[in-house]
């Protein structure tokens, strides 16, 4: 188990900390903290995520239209020159 390059005896030695640090009393409470915060994180990330891709969707539709709009336009001059 490689975790973020940490070992399985490092994790051990923090959790060993961590329930020294804060007790076992406490530590329910703050792994339910930090499950909130992991989760209004990821919200936040596929929010941000969602809405780049719209600004990116409205710009790739913003510079396809200048395109063909110029490829109607040649497309009704050449008609019309053949005329």
């Amino acid at each position: 188990m490689n975790f973020f390059g940490i070992g399985l005896p490092e994790t051990i030695a923090i959790a060993v900390v961590v329930l020294l640090v804060f007790g076992p009393k406490k530590l329910p409470e703050i792994g339910k903290s930090l499950g909130k915060a992991i989760k209004g994180f990821q919200e936040a990330s596929n929010d941000f995520q969602s809405e780049f891709k719209k600004e990116v969707d409205a710009i790739e539709s913003a510079v396809k239209s200048p395109s063909q709009i110029e490829s109607t336009e040649a497309a009704k001059n050449k008609s019309e020159s053949n005329t």
